[in-house]
């Protein structure tokens, strides 16, 4: 892989890569030439790449001379498809028509807002599946969750149904196996949810710091959930994750890891969705708590994708992996019968 950055007469002092691919730092400097500045790396192992020019006196800048940019939770990244590399389908499927409907349920915590996405047309007394999405709105943003949605719908690969996106007042504080916030979810939210809109048993997903929670939520309310997607999992421990030591919650974080780690039953057994970027710094706890989860009598699906630690990662394996597990917990189309359809995973 060759970057180029334009810069005849050298202004600038410096210009560094910014990637999430973990390289050595003696890697990512770009050396002077006559036109400017150039960095040649071998190829990652990741199927599609999110970089910045970090540029001295500058600072971060996306590429000048690439088209390709991507939105998401920590900014605008330019970004490079790699051999082998294809958007999922399903972005190009015209959706349902469907309404998006804000919503507040009071808790201990505080209000908890979300936006209720769902087909048009169906009344809120209709009982439909439900799927409850934590950092829901950057979902919906940045990984098309409606979208999806809607195209899992229009070409009846999954029943009609609903979707909570959850907004985090205090992500941190809420997602990091905050008890507070579990209560809140589970004895809050979803009771208002589910009396403003009848509901299936719902699913619930999240990535990163928000599938922590998810897992912590039907931890410590066991039966809650119908089945858990959680991507990316933050499931530190001191071992495998030292270098998070500095997050505030760290202790909160490890502690509940830990208890799941040496817990000799599960106070649940929902189905569990997986999924990892192969070389993100994440990847080894969540392998780690696929077995252990499995060991505990969870029927666990960890797929790895050459990917990191990004919505769009996220995004690309909504289908199959999302629609399986919702397949199987939900039904087909028609909402009668458990089934699994194809895919990844192991």
């Amino acid at each position: 892989m060759v970057f180029r950055l334009g810069d005849a007469p050298h202004a600038f002092t410096g210009v560094r890569l910014w990637q999430e691919l973990g390289l050595p730092a003696e890697l990512l400097e770009f050396k002077p030439v006559d036109y400017g500045w150039e960095l040649r790396l071998p190829r990652p192992s990741v199927h599609r790449m999110e970089y910045l020019f970090d540029i001295a006196d500058l600072g971060m800048r996306t590429d000048p001379t690439n088209p390709r940019t991507v939105d998401g939770a920590f900014g605008h990244h330019s970004w490079l498809p790699l051999p082998g590399y294809v958007e999922p389908a399903w972005l190009t499927v015209p959706p349902i028509p469907s309404t998006l409907t804000p919503f507040t349920a009071e808790s201990p915590v505080g209000p908890v807002t979300a936006q209720v996405w769902a087909p048009e047309g169906i009344a809120p007394t209709f009982e439909l599946p439900l799927l409850l999405a934590h950092d829901g709105p950057e979902f919906a943003a940045y990984a098309g969750l409606a979208q999806y949605a809607g195209a899992m719908v229009a070409q009846s690969t999954l029943p009609p149904f609903r979707l909570a996106l959850i907004e985090p007042t205090a992500r941190n504080l809420w997602y990091a196996a905050n008890p507070q916030y579990a209560d809140a979810l589970t004895q809050y939210v979803l009771p208002a949810v589910e009396t403003s809109y009848r509901s299936r048993r719902p699913v619930i997903m999240g990535a990163s710091l928000g599938a922590l929670a998810a897992l912590h939520a039907e931890w410590q309310h066991p039966g809650t959930f119908a089945g858990l997607f959680l991507q990316s999992g933050s499931f530190f421990t001191p071992g495998t994750d030292p270098q998070e030591s500095r997050f505030e919650f760290y202790a909160e974080v490890t502690g509940f890891v830990e208890q799941v780690l040496t817990a000799t039953t599960a106070p649940s057994t929902p189905p569990v969705g997986m999924t990892a970027g192969t070389t993100e710094e994440n990847v080894h706890n969540n392998r780690v708590m696929a077995a252990r989860l499995a060991e505990l009598g969870l029927e666990v699906t960890l797929d790895e994708t050459p990917d990191m630690h990004n919505f769009t990662a996220w995004r690309d394996v909504l289908h199959p992996d999302l629609t399986d597990l919702l397949a199987q917990t939900w039904g087909g189309a028609d909402g009668t019968g458990a089934g699994r359809v194809g895919g990844t995973g192991a």
